[in-house]
């Protein structure tokens, strides 16, 4: 069975996740992490894809970014990835490859979803158990999403501003979303959404976007269709 064509399209967001290989190390120390970083910087603006948040684990990592054309997430991660296993190769002098195939992603309802994304991203260090709160976690974007660092690699979609007229009152507001955590009515198809690379959104968003693809947004029924009786 052919393997099922990812969907980018200019506009919307779109939840990224890349694993190591066998599930090893994509970063050994922070000199990696900031690397990783700046790699995603510099593609970024150069194929013109705006990063909401992110997150980098020792064995993959997230993003939450928008695509200012159809091409540019792909282009922005061939060029990351392929940047980044000669960097970490020849630093660590090994071969081969790095990453668990090509990248996952899934586009995502702004309205209903981009928020909460947001969290589950923030929240990743503390479901893996590597803190107790988001904040203690150096390597993502929440530090800067609550006004406690300034990072260049960050641009808040429009949702983010919505939550206060005043950067205190954004940064207090989404401070207590991620603080509040994802209930599992929002966890469970979020993560099988980013995991299986089918869209995520309610029935008329996914019917309208419909309109722009061929591609199928959703799976469709198990089993095989059912023949047409012959009268």
């Amino acid at each position: 069975m052919a393997r099922l064509a990812r969907l980018t399209l200019a506009g919307y967001p779109h939840h990224v996740i890349q694993r190591g290989n066998d599930r090893q190390a994509i970063v050994r120390d922070d000199a990696d992490r900031i690397c990783l970083r700046e790699l995603w910087l510099e593609q970024a603006q150069k194929f013109q894809v705006v990063i909401h948040a992110y997150v980098i684990m020792d064995n993959h990592f997230h993003l939450l970014l928008t695509p200012e054309t159809d091409d540019g997430l792909p282009l922005m991660m061939q060029a990351v990835g392929r940047a980044y296993v000669r960097y970490f190769n020849g630093r660590h002098q090994r071969t081969g490859t790095l990453w668990e195939g090509r990248y996952r992603s899934n586009l995502i309802e702004s309205e209903r979803y981009l928020l909460a994304c947001m969290v589950y991203i923030d929240l990743n260090p503390v479901r893996a158990g590597r803190v107790e709160q988001a904040h203690e976690f150096e390597w993502s974007s929440h530090r800067h999403c609550i006004g406690q660092v300034s990072d260049k690699l960050v641009t808040p979609h429009a949702l983010f501003w919505g939550l206060g007229n005043t950067p205190f009152a954004r940064e207090a507001a989404y401070a207590a979303l991620v603080q509040t955590g994802l209930s599992r009515a929002d966890l469970e198809p979020m993560t099988r959404s980013a995991l299986s690379g089918w869209a995520l959104g309610s029935a008329d968003f996914l019917h309208e976007l419909q309109q722009s693809t061929t591609r199928r947004l959703v799976p469709g029924k198990a089993g095989r269709p059912m023949k047409k009786s012959v009268s």
